[in-house]
């Protein structure tokens, strides 16, 4: 991707849809033994590679512009393949769904991106509280119910961390388990409370999610459903710094201000304005200086990690000196170096970075190592003087929904060259599925 700097934006964006809700609501419709139909589905390349994982589970899939239709009536296997999973971390969450409706799971290790240790072992753990067997060899997952109900059984579940994607791979086998599952020390994220509505929509009965305390009552079989995702918080926050950077006015709808609070929260302190203006509309007006400000990533309801990267980017042109602390993942700070190149001054100590505010930066070539370390150069880069080129873009197109089109419409110089990043083999899928 080629970005010329220097021009600024104005306009309406549309936000898309969540694409860490999208994943783990599109495993969840294998809890149901229906038609699902889910709306407001970006059009990234991690949907498409979850679209084949739950292909070769059986799953009939069918896409219309935003519109996913999933007909989970027939799992023909409970063995996901590994070539797929071990692509998308997010895939390894359907372990709960499958194991909850056939009793018997396969799944290999995840993958994703390279940002750090995410072990599986709190997922194991709570499926074992449930009264499955659980064991790994050789990179596979291999679960089943013992007895001749197969079904799970609810339990008192801790998670030591309250990791995402834990509550919610057994907030979903909790489902369709005899009787109450208490999972303490959940994740709070918007994306859970979102599955949780998915769920409660098919007949689940979920309490308590946003919380740290979320109880189940697990039900015989669930139904189908009309459901639309909410807005992707973290896009939406992408968008917000790339107007801040490049000093410009921006609409950016529908949003929900209520995930975007530490986000607002922290360009405020920097002097830019965010005002919510109707119902789902927030307006960005440009600050003439922005100024310096501390950040350390937290779980949700504090400041994101994802947001992380590209909040970096914005505070290389601020006044005076920041200090990040990235304490949610151990090894996500390697777009540093990247910024770097394009003439920030950033150093680097274990899990910190110390951001001193340059008058500018100048273009030049950058690699994007991960999905969010991506975003942050294509923000840095709009504001960078002269020629930005970036490489890297698979990590991008996993993420963020068209980002470069987005970006033109606003007025940016972008100009993505060759072919389309998403990897040869999911390329035909995102055709028809949007056919």
């Amino acid at each position: 991707m080629q970005i010329w700097g220097g021009h600024p934006l104005r306009g309406h964006v549309k936000i898309s849809g969540a694409k860490n809700a999208a994943l783990v609501i599109m495993a969840g419709a294998l809890l149901c033994p229906g038609d699902c139909r889910i709306r407001n589905v970006p059009l990234l390349a991690d949907v498409e590679r979850m679209g084949q994982v739950l292909s070769a589970l059986g799953v009939t899939l069918t896409r219309q512009g935003d519109i996913l239709d999933i007909n989970a009536s027939e799992i023909k296997t409970s063995k996901a393949p590994y070539e797929l999973v071990t692509q998308l971390r997010a895939s390894f969450f359907a372990i709960g769904a499958i194991l909850a409706r056939l009793g018997v799971a396969q799944m290999p290790l995840p993958g994703g991106c390279a940002i750090g240790a995410r072990p599986v072992d709190l997922h194991v753990r709570g499926l074992q509280a449930m009264g499955a067997e659980v064991q790994i060899e050789h990179g596979i997952c291999n679960a089943y119910v013992p007895g001749n109900s197969r079904r799970l059984k609810g339990a008192k579940i801790y998670l030591d961390i309250a990791s995402v994607g834990a509550t919610e791979n057994l907030m979903m086998a909790a489902t369709l388990a005899e009787g109450e599952t208490i999972i303490e020390n959940a994740a709070r994220e918007p994306e859970v409370v979102d599955l949780a509505n998915f769920c409660n929509a098919m007949g689940a009965k979920i309490k308590g999610a946003g919380t740290s305390r979320i109880i189940i009552e697990g039900v015989p079989k669930l139904h189908s459903v009309d459901y639309s995702i909410i807005p992707d918080r973290i896009e939406a926050g992408t968008f917000l710094l790339a107007a801040a950077i490049t000093r410009s006015e921006l609409l950016l709808s529908p949003v929900a201000p209520e995930h975007l609070i530490p986000v607002i929260a922290k360009l405020r302190d920097i002097g830019v304005t965010i005002i919510e203006d109707k119902p789902e509309h927030l307006r960005i007006l440009p600050a003439e200086t922005l100024k310096a400000t501390d950040i350390e990533t937290q779980y949700h309801p504090g400041f994101p990690t994802d947001m992380q990267a590209p909040f970096m980017s914005l505070l290389t042109l601020a006044e005076g000196d920041s200090v990040i602390n990235e304490s949610v993942f151990e090894n996500r700070l390697r777009h540093a170096s990247e910024l770097n190149r394009l003439g920030a001054d950033i150093r680097v100590k274990g899990n910190a970075a110390f951001v001193r505010g340059v008058p500018k930066l100048s273009g030049a070539p950058v690699l994007g190592t991960d999905l969010r370390a991506s975003a942050a150069l294509v923000i840095a880069g709009l504001a960078a003087e002269g020629k930005t080129t970036i490489q890297g873009l698979q990590h991008l197109d996993r993420g963020y929904d068209r980002l470069d089109v987005k970006l033109q419409q606003l007025g940016a110089k972008i100009l993505r060259v060759g072919e389309p990043s998403a990897d040869s083999e999911i390329a035909p899928i995102i055709s028809s599925l949007s056919s």
